[in-house]
């Protein structure tokens, strides 16, 4: 036998093992980065939400403290008493927590969204506060800002995470339905 007979089986089996590790090598890269992509899909989701919900229970609770103002019907009133503002506080508290995981998590569009979010219901606050600010608006104009707001930052959170189809549209109830004295709907 001569040199090269003997190299080219030995150069056959190291290609081939070297081929095996690069094939091996990119399909657990590949593997790796998709774990990693639903590993992080679920804590957006999670930060998604959990703000979502953040956000639409201080804005029921200033709703209903605008009540307790005559600035809106519907919701059961609650008079700004202490304790109830102190409970809004700590919802308050919890949002910008809540607020600083989607800063971290969330992508730049939802973020953007958020901001615009947190704006509004901080306008709802003022309003059902009686804090004056420079421009007047009345309730039911910031109350439908909030809603426009939430609803945008619902469709960019969906994008981020990926999630086909659209938010579903407000749908008016029945006449027959509607509570006669409501003026504003339930966050």
């Amino acid at each position: 036998m001569n040199l090269t007979d003997r190299i080219l089986p030995l150069a056959g089996v190291a290609l081939g093992a070297l081929m095996s590790f690069l094939v091996s090598s990119l399909n657990e890269r590949t593997r790796w980065r998709r774990q990693q992509a639903v590993r992080w899909d679920e804590h957006r989701l999670t930060a998604y939400a959990e703000y979502a919900y953040a956000v639409k229970e201080l804005a029921a609770r200033y709703q209903m403290i605008a009540a307790a103002r005559g600035l809106v019907t519907g919701p059961l009133p609650l008079e700004p008493t202490p304790e109830v503002l102190a409970e809004a506080g700590e919802l308050e508290s919890r949002r910008s927590a809540l607020s600083e995981t989607l800063a971290l998590l969330g992508d730049t569009e939802a973020n953007t969204a958020s901001k615009t979010l947190d704006h509004c219901v901080w306008r709802l606050e003022c309003l059902a506060r009686g804090v004056a600010t420079e421009v007047e608006q009345n309730w039911d104009e910031a109350y439908q800002d909030f809603r426009i707001a939430r609803s945008r930052y619902v469709e960019h959170a969906r994008a981020g995470l990926g999630v086909p189809g659209a938010v579903a549209r407000d749908v008016a109830w029945p006449a027959a339905w509607r509570p006669a004295s409501r003026s504003s709907p339930t966050p």
